[in-house]
């Protein structure tokens, strides 16, 4: 499952490879976003089959997407600084 705050990477699409944070999620969809191409304001809605979770949660973005504080682009491009730096062999 799932979880708000937590990095998975794109195993298909033209973002393959790319490492991304959940900012939401339903039944089948989850709601992407990197803070660059895809932005708070208008996540990327892909299948829960086409993400490669990564296990790794960034408690602050987390914490502030569960609370309903105001977060910025720039937070979750830096939480996801160390993952997108080349592209991960998926």
């Amino acid at each position: 499952m799932y979880s708000k705050g937590q990095i998975v990477f794109s195993k298909k699409g033209r973002d393959k490879g790319l490492a991304f944070i959940v900012y939401d999620y339903d039944e089948a969809y989850v709601y992407l976003v990197d803070g660059k191409l895809r932005k708070l304001e208008k996540p990327k809605k892909k299948k829960m089959l086409h993400v490669q979770p990564a296990y790794i949660i960034d408690e602050m973005i987390k914490s502030k997407l569960e609370k309903g504080e105001y977060i910025l682009d720039s937070d979750i491009r830096k939480a996801l600084a160390k993952y997108n730096g080349k592209k991960q062999q998926i």
